[in-house]
């Protein structure tokens, strides 16, 4: 099973390099069953830019969230505790092993409507 997730450009490109081996999550999809994540960098890319295999998920409190994935995280500290102010779990979703496309794919490819989730899609 894949899911599609909506990544800034940014977090993508570290991702795809290999620099960002978490990717977090305020809401995580519920299917277990999930092993790959199809990654569509927003605005102003507006891409589906690669995949990556998943690893693990992991849900915890914000504070040993970080403590357990700060190695990887590709993020500052500051930004990972404005992005979970507030929330009693955040979720990690570790990345195994990364691809990016060798051309961008329009979103439409993955999407019938054409729209980009807020958060994330299943994919066939």
């Amino acid at each position: 099973m894949r899911v599609l997730l909506s990544i800034k450009p940014e977090y993508a490109e570290r991702i795809l390099s290999g620099e960002k081996r978490f990717e977090f999550r305020k809401r995580l999809y519920r299917n277990s069953r999930v092993k790959t994540v199809v990654i569509y960098a927003t605005q102003p890319v507006g891409k589906v830019v690669g995949e990556f295999s998943v690893s693990a998920t992991h849900s915890d409190e914000p504070s040993a969230l970080w403590d357990r994935t700060r190695h990887a995280a590709g993020i500052t500290k500051e930004f990972f505790a404005e992005y979970f102010d507030g929330r009693d779990v955040g979720h990690a979703i570790e990345v195994r092993e990364a691809k990016r496309y060798a051309r961008p794919k329009s979103i439409d490819k993955y999407l019938a409507s054409g729209v980009p989730p807020q958060s994330y899609a299943y994919l066939a």
